[in-house]
């Protein structure tokens, strides 16, 4: 599943939820997501919160959305056996972060 995920700058909410195509069993594993603007640098390396056995959630803090731009996201799935898998496989997650009136 990839696509594009909208939020304005500053906002924290709502948050990033992520079913893992094709599905996976998460159990034992630890979830990171990571963003970084798109081509540059990753800004995002953060634990995120496995809601079942294939849905992710990250809750964005404030300083995640504090500048405007279009950005690559991904999921970093660690295994228990230490197997590592990365979501969306073929490409990125797209989030745009949208200037605000400030």
């Amino acid at each position: 599943m990839s696509g594009t995920f909208y939020i304005k700058r500053g906002d924290t909410s709502p948050a990033l939820r992520f079913a893992l195509e094709p599905a996976v069993g998460l159990v034992g594993a630890s979830v990171q997501f990571q963003m970084r603007l798109r081509g540059g640098a990753t800004i995002i390396d953060a634990p995120c919160n496995v809601l079942d056995a294939s849905v992710v959630e990250y809750n964005w803090a404030a300083s995640d959305t504090a500048d405007d731009g279009v950005y690559e996201a991904e999921f970093r799935v660690t295994y228990a056996d230490g197997a590592i898998e990365t979501f969306p496989n073929n490409g990125f997650l797209t989030v745009r972060i949208a200037e605000d009136i400030r």
